[in-house]
This record gives structure tokens, sequence and C-alpha cells, in this order.
């Protein structure tokens, strides 16, 4: 038993309110997924058409706004896009405002991005 209970109850409840965040590529329904917790919080879907990826919708869920996950998952959906040597269409209004604010991507654009 501990000296210090309550250091230790302290420690125990930070470990446990630091949420896990994970994105992954769900290729089967185009569109990549942010966990929070082991939980679904929100997605980012595209359209590949060639060696272009067109993202046209982004959702985080409600009850997981104001964590920065519609950021982080904008970030690694277009990191990987990067890195498997594609090239990026931004219809979707949030990935649109994250590259420009990102300009690092722009040279990945196709030149479409927000044209309809």
């Amino acid at each position: 038993m501990s000296k210090h209970p309550v250091r230790a109850h302290n420690e125990e409840a930070t470990m446990t309110d630091l949420a896990e965040i994970k994105v992954a590529r769900n290729a089967e329904q185009n569109r990549y997924e942010i966990y929070y917790g082991g939980e679904l919080a929100g997605f980012t879907e595209y359209v590949e058409r060639g060696i272009d990826s067109d993202f046209v919708h982004t959702e985080i869920d409600k009850t997981f706004e104001g964590k920065g996950l519609g950021s982080k998952l904008a970030k690694e959906a277009l990191d990987d896009v990067v890195a498997r040597d594609r090239t990026i269409t931004a219809h979707c209004p949030f990935i649109k405002a994250f590259i420009e604010k990102h300009p690092e991507y722009g040279q990945h654009l196709t030149g479409k991005s927000g044209d309809q």
C-alpha cells in the first residue's frame, strides 16, 4: 500500500484521462477515420480518380469537438496522400481551409480545389 494514496490516485487518473488518438485510412469506405479513446470521432471522405484524391466531406461528432481532432485528421490524411505520391483536390471546405493555413500542401494540389 502506498504511503501517498492521494498522489498515486492522481497519477492513475492522469494516465486514464489521456485518450489515445488514432487516424486510419478506411479504403473500403473511401475515408480517413479518427478515433478518440477507441471511439470513432469523425472522418473525412474522398474520391480517388487516377492519381488524385478529392476530399469531399469532413465531419467530427459534436461529442468530440474542441479537441483539435479535425486538424489532426486533415494533417494525417493529407500526409498519407502525399506519401502515396497522389495529388490533392479539396472540394471539402474544411480540408480547403486547412490547406490554406498550411501552404506546404499547395504543391500537391491539382488546381481544381474548391471548383464546383
